[in-house]
């Protein structure tokens, strides 16, 4: 295994194996750092890493599914052995609208909602003070796609993890029983990124002890495979936002961003 290189700024960067995670970590490797590309898929995964870095020295591979636990956990295991710390932690594996039975509305909650929350947990203990975890979000995670009296429950500066949690399981419930739009909830997706940025804020308050600051990424309307050819942004450009998450100001924590500039959530 490759010895970890102590003074080297390091980026981890999930689903990054194509669209908007590649491109990030390309970005993130022109900007000095180096990268440990991850992938649910093995095989894609590897095969990014070496067109960013045929010789594997600045870009190293490293599997992750974010809804297996043993994957995280494989990941968390391995992680000293590839690097010495983690400086920025990019949160971009996800899904779009896959479907409307209760099994892909439950895959997209997983992936887009669990996936980044727990992945982020594992990796924790490598983030030193001055560290950032980016979250990829949407415009479409924000209040207002939610029913307005759901709004106030996700928007309340004292929310806990285990009430968000909570929240989320009942969307979950209201979706299985057939009753989310009567409560107020919109699609899946939006549910997930709303979620995603009521994170974001939960973390950031608990880790700015630690001088760790957490914060969401709009990266826009792109034309990945997710976005569509009829998109308004190319990958480049949404990358660039989601790059320009790792490096707002120390003190730039808890907020929803796009190009750089805070948004409203």
């Amino acid at each position: 295994m490759t010895s970890p290189v102590v003074d080297r700024r390091t980026a981890l960067v999930t689903g990054a194996n194509r669209g908007l995670g590649l491109e990030t970590a390309k970005q993130l490797l022109a900007n000095g750092f180096r990268v440990i590309l991850t992938s649910r898929t093995e095989a894609g995964g590897i095969a990014a890493a070496r067109e960013l870095d045929p010789a594997g020295k600045d870009v190293l591979y490293h599997q992750l599914d974010v809804t297996d636990p043993g994957s995280i956990a494989a990941v968390a295991k391995d992680l000293p052995g590839l690097t010495s710390r983690l400086d920025v932690l990019v949160n971009n594996a996800g899904v779009g609208h896959e479907g409307s039975d209760f099994e892909s509305l439950k895959h997209t909650i997983e992936v887009n909602y669990f996936g980044p929350r727990d992945v982020t947990d594992a990796l924790l203990p490598f983030l030193h003070p001055g560290g950032r975890v980016v979250m990829v979000s949407s415009g479409l995670g924000e209040l207002a796609y939610l029913g307005r009296a759901l709004r106030p429950r996700f928007d309340t500066p004292s929310l806990s993890r285990s009430a968000l949690d909570a929240l989320v399981s009942s969307y979950l419930a209201d979706a299985k029983s057939g009753d989310r739009k009567r409560a107020g909830w919109p699609s899946a997706y939006s549910v997930s990124k709303v979620a995603l940025n009521a994170l974001t804020r939960v973390l950031a308050r608990d880790l700015a002890p630690r001088h760790i600051s957490v914060n969401s990424v709009c990266p826009g309307w792109v034309r990945t495979d997710m976005g569509g050819r009829s998109a308004t942004r190319s990958i480049p450009v949404g990358a660039r936002s989601i790059v320009l998450g790792g490096e707002l100001p120390a003190d730039a924590t808890g907020g929803f961003y796009r190009d750089g500039k805070q948004i409203p959530w």
